[in-house]
């Protein structure tokens, strides 16, 4: 989800108003569509102990470096303790990416080629929508078009589909047609009508997965 402004100024709100620590995971910051803006929790709310977290993973597609930063914002005289705590995690039980580092200042001062692929036309945005398309052409199944990120999470029918257990319903599919979905429940989901599917493969693998789908719960409805 991409949060208006608004939203992530109550969260922060009630975390002033209780005395927490905010913990902001802004990893997909540029990774937007459709004029989607993005909101720092730090930003609008500096009177709040934020700790922002990103890295190269989302934006910079480069998961595998495992290259990430910690800001920490607000009234850092609070925490002094648990600051120091987590500085003392970072120093002696994590092995840092010391050629990624490196990476990390020109990456974020360079070119941002994001910005091409999230715009209308580009290959992320063209994936999203493809993906989009395709799921709700499927009779018993829903989906909103995301602002951001790189997933779609429709809901299915689960008495169309005869689902009781989403768990089981995606290992059926990747026994049955060799494609892997994440079943709702592991986000935490109450109910088992829901999936995850991510936008990366292009469109072409992308369209042969959901033609795929498509084609199991045809089978399962008839």
């Amino acid at each position: 989800a991409v949060y208006p402004a608004e939203v992530v100024a109550g969260m922060a709100d009630i975390a002033r108003r209780h005395g927490l620590v905010l913990c902001a995971d802004e990893i997909y910051d540029k990774v937007l569509y459709d004029n989607a803006e993005h909101t720092l929790a730090a930003q609008v709310a500096p009177d709040v102990l934020t700790l922002t977290f990103n890295g190269l993973s989302k934006a910079y597609r480069v998961a595998g470096y495992r290259a990430g930063w910690l800001a920490i914002t607000g009234p850092v005289e609070r925490a002094t303790d648990y600051l120091s705590g987590i500085d003392m995690l970072a120093n002696m039980r994590l092995c840092a990416n010391v050629p990624a580092q490196h990476v990390i200042q020109t990456a974020l001062g360079g070119r941002q080629s994001i910005a091409e692929l999230v715009a209308p036309g580009g290959r992320l945005a063209e994936q999203r929508d493809v993906a989009h398309g395709m799921l709700n052409a499927i009779p018993g199944v829903s989906c909103t078009k995301p602002k951001g990120a790189l997933y779609l999470f429709p809901r299915i029918d689960t008495a169309m589909y005869d689902i009781d257990s989403d768990e089981r319903f995606v290992l059926d599919f990747l026994r049955a047609e060799k494609v892997l979905l994440v079943h709702g429940t592991g986000f935490n989901m109450p109910t088992p009508d829901h999936f995850r599917i991510v936008t990366l493969p292009r469109v072409d693998t992308l369209t042969e997965a959901l033609e795929r789908l498509e084609r199991f719960l045809a089978r399962r409805r008839s």
